[in-house]
């Protein structure tokens, strides 16, 4: 059975050089030829990355240090991202990476709360989950191991320098045997037959054929869009943002260890603490407020002095038709792009990945493999796809246009079934495949007034007495839990402290 042996990938940056590391680290020794293409003259989108904490195990997998990658990209620690005035002006809450509560008899623990969330004593959530607790108080340490202890209870992602991640990973993937070349495309060779991309060539006259090839040209998408004509998917109607302007600036206050997203009069704002400077961005509609107008929104909530002029971006929201097309397999912005809420686009850079390792094809059974891979990969954006309408649609805000619009828009069905589900009954839809588990939706739902009508049946058979008993006991453990912790900054100096700290930022 013939095999695969030459992947050609185009476009480097933090999808390609992802690409790059994982396919060597795990299909390096296959004796796989991996060639890397691209060009110092193109930019990177880059403007600084928050993750989830599926890249922790993606770095571990390939054999990537924690420390080493921390202090090299002037990373720094994450437990949930924290949203504000999206239900309402002044409302915040955390979407954490962990539980609310702990195991109780199979029943959820949204459902004693629910029950009791009337009673004056009965704090709000996020008063029942560690990782809430230690962002609030700017703490942090891995979770134990120990399944019985509550410092279990969470997980970790990353907050670091997109532009320095990707040099990380090139020496990475170079040292596992990808060969980098430097150049411009100007041409993509395809089969007259039957239309599979045979090579691309470089301005220099350089011809690179291979066998199969992954697009990571941004997006512009020039293989799998420019030459394969594959089309795409749009879902402006749903998610309508489609611009972004970001800048730097210094840090100010303590350290912490998450990601915030400030709702704003015609999208979000974004804040991402890094061990050297502070990354901020304006995500927003255009049809709703001109460039200049987000730009000194931009300005007028940075924390400290920027560093550099903001820049702008646009993207339109969706997917590819397909992310498999013939020969060549679209990851990261060549196949489409959701907008950066809830720091999505890392992970459907690294399922991409994934899922091509595990439908990596021989020239037999390719037409089932990339048939599975679409159907996979379909799902995976049109699920993140409902969780980010979520966020908009889930509102009481009416001071704009913008929420007028969103509050207010058909939304898709799937969707719509979901939020029913929870009103009603508390009930979360299970996902066997999917990003976001049950906890990541009771935190959108009830952090956005979500309230459910009714709950578990069996928690009406508990006296009053002792469901308040144990919400008071979760709540003292959670807070005496969080401040066991270190402080965050602390923790970072001790392990992995980065030279960039200590440098003016560019």
């Amino acid at each position: 059975m013939a095999k695969f042996e030459n992947i050609v990938i185009v476009g480097g940056g933090t999808a390609g050089w992802m690409c790059a590391a994982g396919l060597a680290s795990m299909l390096g020794s296959t004796g796989l030829k991996i060639t890397l293409i691209e060009s110092e003259a193109i930019g990177i989108v880059g403007v600084g990355e928050a993750t989830l904490p599926h890249i922790k195990f993606f770095n571990e997998t390939i054999g990537i240090d924690e420390a080493e990658f921390m202090a090299a990209t002037s990373a720094t620690f994450k437990l949930g991202i924290e949203f504000v005035n999206w239900g309402r002006i002044g409302d915040s809450y955390i979407h954490p990476f962990g539980e609310f509560g702990l195991p109780n008899a199979g029943i959820g623990f949204h459902h004693y709360w629910r029950s009791m969330m009337d009673d004056p004593q009965t704090a709000s959530m996020d008063h029942y989950s560690l990782p809430i607790m230690a962002c609030r108080n700017a703490r942090f340490r891995p979770p134990s191991n120990d399944f019985r202890s509550v410092h279990s209870t969470y997980k970790y992602a990353y907050q670091f320098d997109a532009t320095k991640y990707a040099p990380f990973l090139r020496k990475h993937a170079e040292e596992r045997g990808v060969t980098r070349i430097e150049g411009k495309l100007v041409d993509v060779i395809c089969d007259g037959e039957n239309g599979n991309i045979s090579s691309v060539k470089l301005e220099n006259g350089e011809e690179i054929s291979g066998d199969l090839f992954i697009d990571c040209t941004g997006f512009r998408g020039v293989l799998t869009e420019g030459a394969l004509e594959t089309g795409y998917d749009e879902w402006t109607k749903f998610l309508p943002c489609d611009r972004a302007v970001a800048a730097p600036c210094k840090s100010y206050g303590p350290l912490l260890p998450y990601t915030r997203a400030t709702a704003d009069k015609a999208g979000w704002r974004w804040r991402i603490p890094l061990q050297n400077r502070t990354g901020n961005g304006h995500v927003y509609s255009s049809n709703f407020i001109s460039d200049e107008k987000a730009r000194q929104s931009l300005l007028d909530n940075l924390d400290g002095e920027c560093l550099s002029e903001p820049r702008f971006l646009r993207f339109t929201t969706g997917k590819r038709k397909k992310l498999w097309n013939k020969n060549c397999i679209a990851i990261g912005l060549s196949g489409g792009f959701l907008e950066p809420l809830e720091s999505t686009s890392i992970y459907l850079i690294q399922e991409g990945i994934t899922k091509l390792l595990e439908h990596f094809p021989s020239a037999s059974s390719v037409h089932i493999d990339r048939k599975e891979y679409n159907d996979l990969m379909d799902l995976e954006f049109e699920r993140v796809r409902d969780f980010l309408i979520l966020h908009y649609h889930a509102t009481e805000r009416d001071d704009s246009e913008f929420w007028n619009y969103m509050r207010t828009m058909q939304i898709p069905d799937s969707l719509n079934e979901k939020m029913e589900l929870f009103r009603q009954r508390g009930r979360v839809t299970a996902y066997d495949r999917g990003l976001f588990l049950q906890p990541s939706w009771i935190a959108v739902y009830l952090g956005q007034r979500i309230i459910p009508r009714q709950w578990d049946d069996r928690v009406s058979l508990l006296p009053d007495s002792d469901i308040k008993h144990h919400l008071n006991g979760l709540k003292q453990l959670m807070q005496r839990s969080a401040n066991e912790l270190p402080q965050h900054s602390d923790y970072i100096t001790q392990y992995c402290p980065s030279p960039l700290a200590a440098e003016p930022a560019a």
